[in-house]
Parts: C-alpha cells; sequence; structure tokens
C-alpha cells in the first residue's frame, strides 16, 4: 500500500522558516517525481514546487521563488519542502504528491498519490 506521510507544520510568526519532510513507503520511490502543493480554506489546490526523480530538476511556482526550496533523499525515500521568509499568505495545508517519473508537470491532476497534508500557519 503506498504512503505519503508528511510532517513538519506549525504555528510561526512572519519571516520565520519550517521545514517540511514527507516520507514515502510502498512504491519505488527513485522512480516518481515528487510534488508539494497547497490548499488554503475556501481556495483550490495549487502547485508549489516539483523534484525529478533522479534528483536532477526542479520547478517552483512564482510565489515560492527565493524563498522555497525542495529535495529529496531517495536513499531514506524522503523529499523535502525548506520554507523561509513566510509571509501569512503562505497559511495552508500543504501535500505530498507522487507522479511517475515519465510525466512532469504542476497540474495536480497528474499526481497519482497523495498524503494527508500538514499544516503550516503564518501570523502576521
Amino acid at each position: 500500500q503506498v504512503q505519503l506521510v508528511e510532517s513538519g507544520g506549525g504555528l510561526v510568526q512572519a519571516g520565520g522558516s519550517l521545514r517540511l519532510s514527507c516520507a514515502a513507503s510502498g512504491l519505488t520511490f527513485n522512480t516518481y517525481n515528487m510534488g508539494w502543493f497547497r490548499q488554503a480554506p475556501g481556495k483550490e489546490r495549487e502547485f508549489v514546487a516539483a523534484i525529478r526523480w533522479s534528483n536532477i530538476g526542479t520547478a517552483c511556482a512564482d510565489s515560492a521563488k527565493g524563498r522555497f526550496t525542495i529535495a529529496r533523499d531517495n536513499a531514506k525515500n524522503t523529499v523535502s519542502l525548506q520554507l523561509n521568509s513566510l509571509k501569512p499568505e503562505d497559511t495552508a495545508v500543504y501535500y505530498c504528491a507522487a507522479r511517475y517519473k515519465s510525466s512532469w508537470g504542476a497540474d495536480s491532476s497528474g499526481y497519482n498519490y497523495w498524503g494527508q497534508g500538514t499544516q503550516v500557519t503564518v501570523s502576521s
């Protein structure tokens, strides 16, 4: 059974940092591209960042460029998202997702597996 489990969310003040982690099991991790999405109350889920299966090549949403960094450790079957210079508008549930390596993009419909999410709250 495929499982993606996010952790590391919490409450921080504006300008602070958090490091989110996603632990994957039940799939051959190094054959999947990995992504992070987020969803705020009343809003649709939006793309944040993605990293290719081989750890060569990344993508990042315009709202996150210069502040967020995605990385993966294929030996540990984990993918992380470093959140720096956080703003109140970053408040959302952050989701980890997996997409087979032959498929690459920012569309949520293209991802095969999803975690349950971890809450990030940024106060002003």
